[in-house]
């Protein structure tokens, strides 16, 4: 695989080899991509349109060319890190200092704020709106509608729901609420929303929406303790070390 950048693209970043940039896509100035990572991936319409068409013309390849005719394209600030092996969709727009991991896998028409790290192996499966200053773990999963407001901490192998009813179709968002805490393996089910300086325990089943403040753990999860007992209990851990 050899690299390919868009005409139409305006990278003023670092590209390492093995980079595919589709569409009018932006790179900031001080921005690492590394490598074989995609940037414009085309969504799924347009792909399987592509596929068709390459069918169709009794051909079995299909080049670089071919998809970034109609791409969009996606944006990224300056002072970013794009890890190796990084695959992000057309649509995307990533502000400033933003990090990714390694392996991570980000779909159309997200928005991601800037200073916020997304740890290696993590999905943002689309329509996903994430803040400024969120540290998400790896290995977390982020489907349509999720919201994470500003400074949010996010835990490894952290599962968002979108569908109480699967397949129902009816898809309801789940919202993270500034400076909240969502422990490892935590499963948050569709609809609920994390008040502002929540903690949820790790391995935790939200079935219910949490209060700011307040820390929720357990099967399903419910009330612990608060947030001001949680921050000083953390404070006295930290003395320790």
């Amino acid at each position: 695989m050899s690299s390919f950048v868009s005409p139409s693209a305006a990278v003023k970043g670092i590209i390492a080899d093995h980079v595919l940039i589709f569409g009018p896509s932006t790179v900031g100035e001080g921005t690492f991509i590394g490598s074989y990572c995609v940037l414009g991936f085309p969504v799924r319409k347009k792909l399987v349109e592509l596929i068709k068409k390459t069918i169709k013309a009794s051909s079995l390849s299909i080049d670089f060319e071919a998809f970034d005719v109609n791409n969009e394209g996606v944006k990224i600030g300056f002072d970013c890190i794009i890890r190796n092996n990084t695959t992000i969709y057309e649509r995307v727009e990533i502000e400033d200092k933003v990090e990714t991991g390694h392996q991570v896998f980000i779909r159309e028409d997200t928005k991601i704020g800037s200073e916020t790290r997304i740890g290696t192996g993590t999905i943002i499966d689309g329509n996903v709106t994430i803040g400024r200053n969120c540290n998400i773990q790896s290995m977390a999963y982020l489907p349509p509608k999720t919201v994470l407001r500003d400074n949010v901490f996010i835990g490894p192998c952290m599962t968002v729901t979108n569908d109480k009813y699967p397949f129902s179709g009816v898809l309801e968002g789940v919202t993270i609420e500034d400076e909240a805490i969502i422990g490892a393996g935590t499963i948050l089910i569709s609809g609920v929303t994390v008040g502002k300086r929540a903690v949820i325990g790790a391995g935790a089943v939200v079935v219910k929406d949490v209060p700011p403040d307040m820390v929720f753990g357990g099967l399903p999860a419910k009330k612990m303790t608060t947030r001001a007992l949680y921050d000083e209990k953390q404070l006295k851990y930290r003395k320790k070390i």
